[in-house]
């Protein structure tokens, strides 16, 4: 049966306190709640020793048992049909309340909880068959019989209390599994999404380093001014990336340390991008044809989109020109990158971790990702993303916020 929130909630605290060790002086308390029970009726038992002897043995050994309870979590089986073997001969030998039943009650309880059900109901039955006819041969007549049975039932019906500590356990125990597993899952979705920011953030950083450095090396003797631009470049563009990779790894620091977050990339930045490209010799086009502001997390999506796509334009596809062009329709964004260069291998539609990221992206946020050739050649970027995106996907938002 599906569980609400709260339920879940309160079986999930439920759970962690379950889980917990208990100290070893828990065990004693079973114990000590038989014995004090049962002191009166020891009491008694001895105040009459000299008339019944056997009696005052009787109700000692049931006594005696209450210490046999320290084993039930570990051999709850054994315990349960020793203390029923000490028990019997003093519930069928004595009259009034049965007191000395109380450390099988509980036996009986803590067996069926931790799943001794065998043990239990072996031992109730031998008792529901010795109890009644020892007390029968003690007393000497039949209606000896009724009060054994009596206790044979009740401690029947204790073991409906037994596997209802038994069922809560286990849903304790299946709510602390479901939440690791739901840890687990997060955890690892985060490993991934950070991940996919340090290549997307260090892939376009690196390239255009590379692409820079190789232009003013070009130009250094022949055009000094060219060559100085592409150094600004360089420092402008490591400047960026080291604030981006301090801004994804700066909550996994430890507390005390300070933390530095830069601006969430969004649509603003995509110019800049454009810009950064052109400098470095590449002819890029931007169009945006936008009716609404996308949520952070779909500008966020797009922006990494697009400036994976450059930078694999840049380092693979030996491209002159691309193009980009974002417009919205039919309650969706579309995004496409197309460029002029070699396109991918044949037979291969997809390859790179680039690839894999930015369909992650897409399809995490409801949309789909394609990848094809161009009509002149080249390779076409399209991915799709639904506006709502944001409200449908709250993990998603939340997770690329928090950067």
């Amino acid at each position: 049966m599906p569980w609400n929130a709260n339920e879940e909630a309160w079986f999930a605290r439920a759970a962690n306190g379950w889980g917990r060790r208990r100290p070893p002086s828990a065990r004693w308390i079973p114990v000590v709640v038989a014995l004090l029970v049962q002191l009166p009726g020891l009491v008694i038992a001895a105040f009459h020793a000299r008339e019944d002897v056997l009696t005052l043995v009787f109700v000692a050994l049931a006594f005696a048992s209450s210490f046999v309870l320290v084993a039930a979590r570990q051999h709850p089986g054994p315990v349960v049909a020793i203390v029923g073997a000490l028990c019997v001969p003093a519930i069928a030998a004595t009259t009034g309340p049965p007191v000395s039943a109380i450390p099988l009650a509980l036996a009986v309880v803590s067996a069926v909880a931790r799943g001794a059900r065998v043990w239990a109901w072996g031992t109730l039955a031998g008792f529901a068959v010795i109890g009644p006819l020892g007390a029968y041969l003690l007393a000497g007549h039949p209606t000896a019989i009724i009060r054994p049975l009596i206790v044979a039932l009740i401690l029947c019906l204790l073991v409906g209390v037994g596997e209802a500590l038994r069922n809560r356990r286990e849903r304790y125990h299946e709510v602390a599994q479901r939440i690791a597993a739901r840890r687990e899952s997060a955890a690892e979705a985060e490993r991934l999404r950070i991940a996919r920011e340090l290549h997307d953030v260090l892939a376009h950083s690196l390239s255009q380093i590379s692409v820079q450095a190789g232009v003013g090396l070009h130009l250094f003797d022949t055009r000094p001014d060219k060559a100085k631009e592409s150094l600004a470049a360089i420092k402008a563009t490591s400047s960026q990336a080291l604030e981006e990779v301090r801004g994804v790894l700066g909550f996994l620091r430890s507390e005390g340390y300070p933390t530095s977050y830069a601006p969430e990339p969004d649509l603003d930045r995509i110019p800049v991008l454009v810009e950064t490209y052109t400098r470095a010799g590449l002819d890029v086009s931007y169009d945006e044809d936008l009716h609404s502001i996308p949520a952070p997390a779909i500008q966020l999506a797009i922006y990494r989109i697009v400036q994976e796509s450059l930078t694999n334009v840049g380092r693979h596809a030996q491209a002159k020109t691309v193009h980009i062009a974002l417009g919205e329709s039919a309650g969706e964004y579309v995004v496409t990158i197309a460029d002029d260069g070699r396109g991918l291998p044949d037979g291969v539609s997809e390859s790179g971790r680039g690839m894999l990221g930015m369909r992650e992206r897409a399809e995490l946020l409801g949309g789909r990702f394609e990848v094809g050739a161009g009509d002149e050649g080249g390779v076409i970027v399209t991915a799709h993303i639904p506006a709502r995106a944001a409200a449908t996907n709250t993990g998603w938002t939340r997770a690329e916020t928090t950067t």
